[in-house]
């Protein structure tokens, strides 16, 4: 995991600097005087080789120092907790959705194969999965906010029950997006685990077909579905990005792109490696979750 982090603070820390304009210029405005920029940069350090701009950086974050916002004149460490706690509830709320959709789903459409309830079932998440994530929650937005009235069009509320209502629509749209793979994926794993040997076997020795189908299906039908979930966490965190803006969230993907019009580094940096973390934090999950799936898997 430290290799992957440090390569990642590398990779963000090029790339962003690669961006065309000068943060120095953005704060002060197009009509600043040169020599203001000049001493303002300066003080910024950006007038450093990048090699050694780098090296600060990598020095103070080892330290747990993510510096100060150039937009927003405060330290990083101040700035993102409140902001990340709503991009986390969003994407662990979203997950929920994703499961909540994809195993019933998956597991009717591979027991009731070829129906029409599987066909239906297929071709709705298929067109859900073609739509961009932003076309839907605009959808939702002028269907159930507006004309029924039945949600809020911004913010995040107050309480957590307040939360959980504002938050619906934007985990709906995230997890609209998603399901449609994971039900494709379970009901081919479940169709496929169907015809295995031991299935055959445990039939016959006259076990239950519901018994056969949770103990002996879904456990292994699972396996894929599950590294497929954790593969789409980063998905789930690129979609907050774009949602938290469509329904005017106070997250941090709304941050990061705010950070990253301002040319404010020192946020840019901190939202990347904080994501990154998370995203190889949930691949770590899945790999142990696999010991308790398949038997086979042993953690030692």
């Amino acid at each position: 995991m430290v290799p992957v982090l440090i390569g990642v603070t590398i990779i963000v820390f090029v790339l962003i600097h690669l961006i065309p304009g000068d943060p120095a210029l953005s704060m002060l405005g197009i009509h600043a005087r040169p020599e203001a920029v000049t001493a303002l940069r300066h003080n910024l350090g950006l007038d450093k080789p990048l090699w050694e701009q780098y090296a600060i950086y990598l020095g103070n974050l080892v330290q747990l120092d993510l510096g100060d916002s150039i937009k927003y004149k405060q330290s990083v460490a101040s700035l993102i907790p409140k902001r990340m706690t709503v991009s986390l509830l969003l994407i662990a709320y979203a997950t929920v959705l994703t499961v909540a959709i994809s195993l019933p789903l998956g597991i009717m459409a591979a027991l009731k194969k070829n129906s029409i309830f599987d066909q239906i079932v297929r071709s709705l998440l298929m067109v859900t999965m073609v739509m961009p994530a932003f076309w839907i929650g605009i959808l939702f937005l002028i269907f159930f906010s507006i004309k029924l009235g039945l949600f809020p069009v911004s913010g995040y509320g107050e309480g957590a029950l307040d939360h959980l209502h504002h938050l619906f629509l934007p985990a709906l749209t995230i997890a609209l997006s998603i399901a449609p793979i994971l039900v494709r994926s379970l009901r081919g794993s479940i169709l496929e685990a169907m015809s295995a040997d031991y299935v055959r076997t445990a039939r016959a020795k006259g076990i239950g077909e519901q018994v056969v189908v949770t103990a002996h299906v879904l456990r292994n039908a699972l396996i894929p579905a599950v590294t497929l979930l954790g593969l789409s966490v980063g998905y789930l965190m690129g979609s907050t990005v774009i949602v938290e803006r469509v329904f005017s969230l106070p997250g941090a993907g709304a941050l990061l792109v705010d950070s990253i019009s301002a040319r404010d580094y020192p946020v840019v940096q901190s939202m990347t490696l904080i994501f990154a973390a998370l995203v190889i934090l949930v691949n770590l999950l899945t790999d142990l979750a696999y010991s308790f799936l398949d038997p086979r898997v042993r953690l030692g």
